[in-house]
């Protein structure tokens, strides 16, 4: 008998996963996960060490094969048909916890890099930029503030920058659904704020996704709050209502 195909999502819903399973030597990491992550939606995922987090990153961007279950992007792009490359085509962005700069290039090096790998050539490195070009790296520059840092070896650069540097390289390659894994993890206060206001910033033009253990900061952020735990969705709402969710507090914040 075969199979029915999966069920297609409304055109309004970006990213969209139904009854995802992921299995690794008999562990579920993912356990019949379902998430829904609407067009220009900002939102919040936490939970517990093991609760599937990162698994369901790496299912959205094409790392890991679910065993079972649909994920939509877009309402009509099977992401689980697609290979890496072909999902970040796609318009799908994910920044890692530690950030991957090249620390021997400039700030602006490693964008114009980004830039060039964006346009499936690297001749723009040898070759004098359009003013196109130029204009569009200054525009990354400054939206992540930093401009004044543009000439600095991006290994000099703070702990904070990198991860700005980073979501900058991202920018550059337009990337309409942005998933950010811990983006404060080792930061200052300083820069914590500004990283809030930075997302903030961008959330008013594109979609993310942010997975965070900082509770200050998720609450800073104002989003809807998704809680896994796991492999599945625990509870989901405004950081009030997960935040006095008894089984919430149970398993996660009342560690």
């Amino acid at each position: 008998m075969t199979p029915s195909p999966a069920p297609h999502p409304p055109p309004e819903v970006l990213l969209y996963l139904d009854g995802v399973n992921v299995s690794f030597d008999g562990f579920k990491a993912l356990n019949d996960l379902s998430l829904v992550v609407e067009e220009g939606e900002l939102r919040t995922i936490i939970g517990p060490n093991g609760a599937g987090k990162t698994t369901m990153m790496d299912v959205v961007t094409g790392k890991t094969r679910p065993d079972s279950g649909a994920v939509f992007f877009r309402g009509s792009a099977d992401l689980t048909r697609l290979d890496e490359a072909q999902i970040a085509n796609l318009g799908i962005g994910r920044k890692f916890q530690r950030p991957t700069v090249f620390e021997n290039l400039t700030v602006f090096e490693n964008l114009e890099l980004a830039l060039a790998d964006s346009r499936g050539t690297w001749r723009t490195l040898f070759a004098r930029m359009a003013l196109e070009q130029r204009e569009r790296i200054q525009a990354t520059l400054t939206r992540i503030g930093l401009a004044p840092h543009s000439r600095k070896p991006a290994g000099a650069l703070s702990h904070g920058q990198k991860q700005w540097l980073e979501i900058g390289m991202l920018l550059i390659h337009d990337r309409q659904l942005l998933l950010l894994d811990e983006p404060v993890a080792g930061m200052t206060d300083r820069e914590t704020e500004a990283t809030a206001e930075l997302i903030l910033g961008l959330a008013r033009d594109r979609t993310i996704v942010v997975v965070e253990h900082d509770m200050a900061f998720v609450r800073s952020l104002g989003a809807k709050v998704t809680v896994l735990h796991e492999g599945a969705v625990l509870a989901e709402g405004s950081v009030e209502h997960v935040q006095n969710h008894p089984r919430v507090i149970e398993v996660y914040l009342g560690r």
